[in-house]
Protein backbone atom coordinates (compact mmCIF):
# COMPACT_ATOMS: atom_id res chain seq x y z
CA UNK A 1 0.00 0.00 0.00
CA UNK A 2 1.51 3.60 -0.80
CA UNK A 3 2.03 6.29 1.60
CA UNK A 4 0.11 9.32 0.76
CA UNK A 5 2.07 11.16 3.13
CA UNK A 6 5.08 10.30 1.51
CA UNK A 7 3.97 11.67 -1.52
CA UNK A 8 2.41 14.90 0.02
CA UNK A 9 5.70 15.77 1.92
CA UNK A 10 6.72 16.59 -1.63
CA UNK A 11 4.79 19.83 -1.34
CA UNK A 12 6.79 22.57 -0.30
CA UNK A 13 4.92 25.38 1.45
CA UNK A 14 4.50 28.09 -1.05
CA UNK A 15 5.36 31.16 1.51
CA UNK A 16 7.97 29.03 3.48
CA UNK A 17 9.67 26.76 0.84
CA UNK A 18 11.82 25.30 3.60
CA UNK A 19 9.78 23.62 5.00
CA UNK A 20 6.49 21.07 3.62
CA UNK A 21 2.75 20.84 4.07
CA UNK A 22 3.01 17.75 6.36
CA UNK A 23 5.91 18.67 9.05
CA UNK A 24 4.20 21.55 8.93
CA UNK A 25 0.89 20.00 10.40
CA UNK A 26 -1.45 21.54 6.78
CA UNK A 27 -2.01 17.71 6.02
CA UNK A 28 -5.18 16.53 8.69
CA UNK A 29 -5.67 13.27 6.83
CA UNK A 30 -4.72 11.67 3.79
CA UNK A 31 -6.75 8.28 2.68
CA UNK A 32 -7.50 6.26 0.31
CA UNK A 33 -11.02 6.09 -0.74
CA UNK A 34 -10.88 4.24 -4.25
CA UNK A 35 -8.34 2.28 -6.58
CA UNK A 36 -6.69 5.66 -7.82
CA UNK A 37 -8.23 8.42 -5.38
CA UNK A 38 -7.76 9.97 -2.52
CA UNK A 39 -9.05 12.19 -0.17
CA UNK A 40 -6.64 14.77 1.26
CA UNK A 41 -7.98 17.02 4.34
CA UNK A 42 -5.81 20.09 5.05
CA UNK A 43 -6.34 22.82 7.80
CA UNK A 44 -4.52 26.35 6.87
CA UNK A 45 -2.28 27.76 9.54
CA UNK A 46 -4.46 30.82 9.47
CA UNK A 47 -7.94 31.01 8.30
CA UNK A 48 -7.26 33.30 5.51
CA UNK A 49 -4.13 31.83 4.54
CA UNK A 50 -3.83 32.98 0.52
CA UNK A 51 -1.32 30.24 0.11
CA UNK A 52 -4.25 27.65 0.79
CA UNK A 53 -5.49 27.74 -2.40
CA UNK A 54 -1.81 27.43 -4.09
CA UNK A 55 -1.50 24.09 -1.71
CA UNK A 56 -4.94 22.98 -2.81
CA UNK A 57 -4.07 23.19 -6.46
CA UNK A 58 -0.39 21.64 -5.62
CA UNK A 59 -1.72 18.73 -3.83
CA UNK A 60 -3.86 18.23 -6.67
CA UNK A 61 -1.31 18.31 -9.47
CA UNK A 62 1.12 16.20 -7.49
CA UNK A 63 -1.31 13.43 -6.81
CA UNK A 64 -2.43 13.62 -10.24
CA UNK A 65 1.53 13.23 -11.34
CA UNK A 66 1.70 9.93 -8.75
CA UNK A 67 -1.31 8.38 -10.75
CA UNK A 68 -3.99 9.35 -7.87
CA UNK A 69 -7.34 11.64 -8.55
CA UNK A 70 -7.08 13.65 -5.11
CA UNK A 71 -10.15 15.30 -3.29
CA UNK A 72 -8.70 18.07 -0.92
CA UNK A 73 -10.90 18.95 2.16
CA UNK A 74 -10.30 22.17 3.69
CA UNK A 75 -11.26 21.89 7.48
CA UNK A 76 -11.51 25.16 9.55
CA UNK A 77 -11.68 23.30 12.60
CA UNK A 78 -10.07 22.23 15.06
CA UNK A 79 -8.41 25.45 14.04
CA UNK A 80 -4.69 24.80 13.71
CA UNK A 81 -2.07 24.95 15.78
CA UNK A 82 2.06 25.59 16.30
CA UNK A 83 1.86 22.33 18.26
CA UNK A 84 1.64 20.41 15.14
CA UNK A 85 4.64 21.29 13.36
CA UNK A 86 7.21 18.76 13.56
CA UNK A 87 10.21 19.44 15.77
CA UNK A 88 12.20 19.35 12.47
CA UNK A 89 10.23 21.84 10.78
CA UNK A 90 10.80 23.95 13.52
CA UNK A 91 14.56 23.33 13.47
CA UNK A 92 14.32 24.26 9.90
CA UNK A 93 12.14 27.46 10.19
CA UNK A 94 14.71 28.69 12.97
CA UNK A 95 17.98 28.01 10.32
CA UNK A 96 15.66 29.68 7.35
CA UNK A 97 15.48 32.95 10.05
CA UNK A 98 12.12 32.50 11.64
CA UNK A 99 11.98 32.18 15.21
CA UNK A 100 9.62 28.87 15.55
CA UNK A 101 7.35 28.98 18.82
CA UNK A 102 7.72 26.98 21.33
CA UNK A 103 5.52 23.45 22.26
CA UNK A 104 1.85 24.40 23.97
CA UNK A 105 2.69 28.41 23.63
CA UNK A 106 -0.46 30.30 22.97
CA UNK A 107 -1.52 33.80 21.43
CA UNK A 108 -0.10 35.20 25.08
CA UNK A 109 3.49 34.57 23.99
CA UNK A 110 2.93 37.27 20.69
CA UNK A 111 5.14 40.84 21.91
CA UNK A 112 6.83 39.03 24.33
CA UNK A 113 10.72 38.56 23.56
CA UNK A 114 12.09 36.06 21.13
CA UNK A 115 15.29 33.86 20.43
CA UNK A 116 16.92 36.39 17.19
CA UNK A 117 17.57 33.64 15.08
CA UNK A 118 20.80 35.83 13.84
CA UNK A 119 22.68 36.00 16.98
CA UNK A 120 20.62 34.19 19.79
CA UNK A 121 19.35 37.13 22.07
CA UNK A 122 16.61 37.14 23.63
CA UNK A 123 16.54 40.74 23.85
CA UNK A 124 13.92 41.23 21.47
CA UNK A 125 10.80 43.16 21.14
CA UNK A 126 8.04 42.88 18.78
CA UNK A 127 7.71 45.66 15.97
CA UNK A 128 4.69 44.70 13.78
CA UNK A 129 1.76 42.12 14.92
CA UNK A 130 2.31 40.90 11.19
CA UNK A 131 4.65 40.22 9.55
CA UNK A 132 5.89 39.02 6.12
CA UNK A 133 2.73 36.75 6.51
CA UNK A 134 -0.19 36.84 8.46
CA UNK A 135 0.70 33.95 10.03
CA UNK A 136 4.08 35.41 11.81
CA UNK A 137 5.04 38.56 13.23
CA UNK A 138 8.11 40.82 13.07
CA UNK A 139 10.65 41.47 15.87
CA UNK A 140 13.60 42.90 16.17
CA UNK A 141 16.59 42.08 18.37
CA UNK A 142 17.78 44.70 20.72
CA UNK A 143 21.76 42.83 20.40
CA UNK A 144 22.91 42.91 16.73
CA UNK A 145 19.40 45.49 15.34
CA UNK A 146 18.33 42.68 12.70
CA UNK A 147 14.67 41.96 12.19
CA UNK A 148 12.95 38.72 12.03
CA UNK A 149 9.86 36.84 12.00
CA UNK A 150 8.18 35.05 14.20
CA UNK A 151 5.94 32.03 13.36
CA UNK A 152 2.85 33.15 15.65
CA UNK A 153 1.37 30.54 17.90
CA UNK A 154 -2.38 29.66 16.97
Amino acid sequence: MVDLLNILELVPDPEIPVINIVELGIVREAKVTGENSCEITITPTYSACPAMFTIEEDIIKLMKENGWNAKVITKMFPIWTTDWLTDEAREKLRVYGISPPEKGADEHHIGKPKKCTRCGSMNSKQISRFGSTLCKASYQCLDCLEPFDYFKCH
